[in-house]
């Protein structure tokens, strides 16, 4: 496995050595757009998203904007994309050090507070208008596969089978090829619900002025999960 992530990391440091100074400034430009339109939509949130404006922070004509993205649901595709990627790489990362369902649990909410407008974006309320491309599907897997793997490997064998596990056995698309048992597959999305349940109302302020500590909230339920699967 080293051999092939050292193999990978060298492929992309010389596919960036490759690129022409023009492609290496095209990359630049459409990073800082990115971060301005960061910056909209943690001021107005991603439905108040503008290329004008950004374009006029950046001293640019909106039709010079515009060559490099087309639109506005092409930037929130990009900023989908590395939202997912960056939540699909940190679970990656930990279960290669060996977490544990409980440490994967942290690792999300740890995630979801460093940048909460980018937990916001890809599992806040829709923008309106907008419809995710499929490809973004293929990120959510990975990070839904490193889960099942966490659950598949806490769950103690079933004593009983519920009928949500015999509705899981036979609708499982949403969980790829990943050979996770029924009871797993039901696990997964037990804790991925009420996880990310407790960390929406959190990041949206639903907690504010209720006098609780809403990370002792989150550990309880990262405690309960981790314990009803064993």
């Amino acid at each position: 496995m080293g051999a092939v992530v050292r193999g990978l990391e060298e492929a992309e440091v010389t596919e960036s050595e490759a690129r022409t100074p023009r492609e290496r400034y095209r990359a630049q430009v459409r990073d800082e757009i990115k971060r301005h339109a960061w910056e909209q939509i943690a001021t107005a949130g991603a439905s108040a998203l503008s290329l004008n404006a950004i374009a006029k922070q950046m001293g640019m004509s909106g039709p010079a904007l515009y060559r490099y993205f087309a639109n506005r649901d092409e930037l929130i595709t990009e900023l989908v994309r590395d939202a997912y990627r960056s939540l699909a790489d940190t679970f990656r990362s930990r279960a290669k050090a060996g977490a544990d369902l409980a440490d994967l649990a942290h690792a999300l909410r740890g995630w979801a507070l460093e940048d909460p407008q980018r937990y916001l974006l890809v599992y806040g309320t829709p923008v309106p208008g907008y419809q995710a491309p499929e490809d973004t599907t293929r990120i959510t897997a990975e990070i839904m596969a490193v889960l099942l793997d966490a659950c598949t490997a806490a769950a103690s064998p079933p004593t009983t089978t519920t009928r949500l596990d015999e509705h899981l056995a036979d609708h499982r698309t949403w969980a790829g090829e990943h050979p996770a048992p029924p009871s797993a597959l039901r696990h997964a999305l037990t804790v991925w619900t009420r996880l990310h349940g407790v960390l929406s109302l959190e990041l949206a302020g639903h907690f504010a002025g209720m006098g609780f500590d809403p990370a002792r909230l989150y550990a309880a339920e990262t405690d309960a999960l981790a314990t009803h699967c064993r």
